[in-house]
C-alpha cells in the first residue's frame, strides 16, 4: 500500500528551516560584472540565506542618484536574467532561490530608496541584508533615511571601502565587507 501524498507518521516534526533572511544586491548593475554577481550568490550561499534578490535601479533613479549614464533598464534587466538562468541551478542545489525584483521597472519613474527598501522588507523573508558596493553604501549613508534603515537592515559590502561616510563610520557595527567572513 502506498502511503497517500501529503501525508505524514504520527509524531512526525519537520525539520528545522536552516535557511533565513534575503541578501538583496540594491545596483545599477552597470558596473558589476558577472564574477561581482557570482560573490554575491557565493556570499548568499555561505551565509545560509533563503534568498538572492538582485534589485536593479531604474536609469531616473540612477540619474537622481548619481548623475551618469547607464544602459537602459530592460537591457541591465536582460543581462540578469541571462545571469540567473546561468547561475540558478548552482544555488538551488544550495537552497538559494533567486530573484531579480521588478519594481522600478513597473514604476518606470524614480523609485527613492526609502520605497525599495520597504517593498524588500515586506516582499522577501527578513532578516534582510543589503549587499552594496562601498559607493552605493556611502550614497545610502547620505540619504536622510539612512539612520532610520540603519537599524532595520545590515549592510555586506562587495569590497573594502577607500573612504567612509561619517554615518558608515558611526554605525559600523551594522555593516561589514562580505569577503571577510
Amino acid at each position: 500500500m502506498h502511503p497517500i501524498a501529503g501525508s505524514v507518521p504520527y509524531g512526525y516534526e519537520p525539520p528545522a528551516e536552516n535557511r533565513k533572511g534575503t541578501l538583496a544586491v540594491y545596483d545599477t548593475f552597470q558596473q558589476l560584472a558577472d564574477d561581482a554577481l557570482a560573490r554575491a550568490a557565493e556570499t548568499a550561499k555561505k551565509r545560509d540565506f533563503a534568498a538572492l534578490v538582485l534589485y536593479p535601479l531604474h536609469e531616473d533613479t540612477v540619474r537622481r542618484m548619481t548623475k551618469e549614464a547607464v544602459l537602459p533598464y530592460h537591457k541591465r534587466l536582460d543581462r540578469l536574467h541571462e545571469w540567473k538562468r546561468s547561475y540558478e541551478e548552482t544555488l538551488i542545489r544550495a537552497g538559494v532561490r533567486v530573484f531579480v525584483e521588478g519594481l522600478e521597472g513597473k514604476r518606470k519613474k524614480y523609485t527613492p530608496m526609502e520605497t525599495a527598501l520597504r517593498h524588500l522588507a515586506d516582499a522577501y523573508p527578513s532578516p534582510l541584508f543589503l549587499y552594496l558596493t562601498p559607493e552605493m553604501a556611502n550614497r545610502f549613508a547620505s540619504f536622510s533615511s539612512f539612520e532610520s534603515w540603519i537599524v532595520k537592515v545590515r549592510l555586506l559590502l562587495a569590497s573594502e571601502p577607500s573612504n567612509l561616510h561619517p554615518l558608515l563610520a558611526e554605525h559600523a557595527r551594522r555593516w561589514e565587507v562580505a569577503d571577510r567572513t
